[in-house]
């Protein structure tokens, strides 16, 4: 048995929100721990498409993914958040002095005075390609996630998936692409019409290639993966040449433990308020996309702003004699103190 780090706030989940949880707990005066089961701060953002443009951001009109997270990390140094990455949280337990045990895979254990959980979908698996063999080339041929998109300049790629991920690569690889085939198994896309329209003219002037089928084999020398078989709808047997494979066939979104922790559920988030961002569970909050309540949208800057009042929160619930007051960083000192800008 560890002894137990004892902290005011636990935080489960170093995506965006989790990150900008600290800023916002940081501004209140109130330190975190922050935990993920992944190996860096960034959350699925990072994980699944670091170099994609977000461009909803407020004041940044295009912003990747991993610099959005990057400036976060910048902006939340003043509050030195301790980091427990590649730790998964298997129990959380309410106390009767207000307080809750956590404990991680690790072995890690906290006492903390509140906890917010901000995991996002939860921890998350993608689909895998699935075709004999394939295991073999995950990671070097591969991929289920772009990591550094100039990598793969003048290369020949092939995209299977019809959703956002699948069309917003095929657009940002075919300026740059040796050659590239996207693949799925319908006519019909899930992707942003705008995305879908973008896509059919890039086939019109030949800069893609798009094939309606699924995949039916790899093709192999040497220990390299050198093309992919594809089966069309009409049987014909297509093979495409390949230097890389990318699958984007989604995730397989899981609560995991976070189901057993006697929060309320509604289609696998959290149900909370909307004072608050609080569960059903006093002490408990929930920013992000594990949450839901009426009028949910899963935005980034939504679960800001939701970690701005959930800030709030648990300051009431940690300190619930002290009164609150709504200071503002430009006038503040004390604020700008805690900045380190004062």
């Amino acid at each position: 048995m560890t002894e137990s780090i004892k902290t005011e706030v636990v935080i489960i989940g170093a995506g965006p929100c989790g990150l900008f949880q600290v800023f916002e707990l940081g501004l209140l005066g109130m330190r975190a721990h922050i935990l993920d089961s992944l190996a860096a701060p960034g959350g699925q953002c990072t994980e699944l498409y670091p170099d994609k443009p977000i461009y909803d951001i407020p004041a940044l009109p295009v912003c990747g993914a991993q610099e959005l997270v990057d400036r976060l990390m910048q902006q939340i140094k003043p509050f030195e958040p301790v980091f427990h990455l590649g730790e998964e949280v298997l129990e959380v337990k309410p106390r009767d002095d207000r307080r809750f045990d956590v404990v991680t895979s690790l072995g890690t254990r906290f006492d903390a005075g509140a906890v917010v959980i901000a995991g996002g979908v939860g921890s998350f698996q993608p689909r895998r390609f699935g075709v004999p063999g394939s295991e073999h080339f995950e990671g070097r041929q591969l991929h289920y996630r772009v990591k550094n998109a100039d990598s793969y300049r003048q290369q020949r790629l092939a995209i299977f998936g019809g959703g956002d991920s699948a069309l917003d690569w095929a657009l940002e690889f075919a300026p740059t692409a040796a050659a590239l085939t996207l693949v799925h198994r319908r006519a019909e896309f899930r992707a942003a019409p705008a995305s879908v329209a973008r896509m059919r003219e890039l086939e019109a002037v030949g800069k893609l290639r798009f094939i309606e089928g699924l995949a039916d084999s790899v093709i192999t020398s040497e220990d390299r993966l050198v093309g992919v078989t594809i089966k069309a709808a009409d049987g014909h047997m297509h093979e495409v040449p390949v230097d890389h494979v990318f699958a984007f066939f989604g995730l397989h979104p899981k609560l995991g433990p976070i189901a057993e922790w006697g929060m309320e559920l509604e289609r696998k988030a959290l149900k909370v308020d909307t004072e608050k961002f609080q569960t059903n569970v006093p002490g408990i909050f929930a920013v992000g996309d594990i949450n839901t309540y009426p009028g949910k949208k899963k935005l980034i800057l939504s679960g800001f702003h939701e970690a701005a009042l959930a800030a709030f929160g648990i300051q009431s619930w940690l300190y619930p004699d002290k009164k609150q007051f709504l200071q503002y960083t430009t006038t503040s000192p004390v604020m700008q103190k805690r900045l380190g800008v004062g």
